[in-house]
């Protein structure tokens, strides 16, 4: 359990998006198939080598997606992966808003399948990310399976809900003009790419920190306090998808080609904010490389 049973997320606006497609890996893709898919992608990828693409995938899937059906209680976000990660948006847009002057909020998409972005295709086969052109946020809930399946993580609600704080901390990075002031100069452990992941690490703690602060129109908090168990297994979805610890899977690891940073930084960083606040958050923009 998460979100308090009796907490109202009846307002969220994210939208289904897509085409029903068949989870990747169920129909063959193996481990180092998944590897070459999601290694760059993986939870907010500098994506500027898509930024011009203009989108992908075909159909005729109407332009405002549909309701998330049967998400109006915690109760219900408890019991529906759509619905909880649907309702998440409710928590991270009133926490941001009370942390960053004229905060306007992303755009959500919980993807079925696939669909179009401002960044290409959307899938679980490219996993959770965040466009800049479109300011949306796009997240496949299958994509928690492939992290179960392919990579041995847990991926229990709360690791859900840090995969979706990462996510919104990159809007914070594109708002506020992180992204701007650090942008892509290519891979390796010093790289600004390594360096906004790890912060967006940082702001996804900081929240989680303080999640139980935020309350629904009648004052119920829309999450509980996380149990040692469920803050074990946000770690240990940190830990997963680190550079070195994905690498391993195919067996090298290359840190020139890093992008997000290794397993230990990712942990050290979403902990690290969890415990302080986003006074520390700064910090992984700053620090030598060797400190990181």
């Amino acid at each position: 359990m998460t979100f308090n049973p009796d907490a109202d997320v009846s307002g969220s606006t994210a939208r289904r998006k897509g085409r029903g497609a068949v989870i990747a890996g169920a129909g063959g893709v193996g481990i180092l198939g998944i590897i070459a898919l999601i290694a760059g992608p993986l939870l907010g990828v500098d994506l500027t080598g898509l930024l011009g693409g203009g989108g992908g995938g075909g159909g005729t899937e109407p332009a405002e997606g549909s309701v998330i059906e049967n998400c109006l209680t915690g109760e219900d976000a408890n019991e529906s992966v759509d619905c909880r990660v649907a309702s998440s948006q409710l928590a991270l847009d009133q926490y941001w808003g009370e942390n960053v002057e004229n905060y306007r909020a992303p755009g959500f998409t919980i993807v079925d399948g696939a669909t179009s972005t401002a960044c290409g295709t959307a899938s679980n086969q490219v996993g959770p990310f965040y466009c800049p052109p479109d300011e949306t946020v796009y997240i496949d809930p299958t994509f928690f399976q492939l992290m179960q399946q392919q990579f041995g993580a847990s991926a229990g609600n709360l690791a859900q809900l840090y995969i979706v704080g990462h996510e919104w901390g990159h809007h914070i990075q594109n708002i506020t003009g992180v992204m701007t002031q650090y942008p892509n100069n290519g891979t390796g452990p010093d790289s600004n790419g390594v360096r906004i992941e790890l912060q967006a690490d940082c702001y996804a703690g900081a929240w989680i920190g303080q999640m139980t602060e935020q309350e629904d129109a009648n004052g119920v908090p829309y999450l509980e306090k996380p149990t040692e168990s469920q803050l074990q297994d946000a770690v240990n979805a940190a830990y997963t998808v680190g550079d070195d610890h994905i690498q391993e899977q195919s067996g090298f690891v290359n840190p020139e080609s890093f992008t997000h940073g290794t397993s230990e930084q990712r942990k050290y960083w979403f902990a690290s904010g969890y415990q302080n606040g986003l006074d520390v958050c700064a910090q992984p923009l700053t620090l030598a490389g060797d400190r990181l």
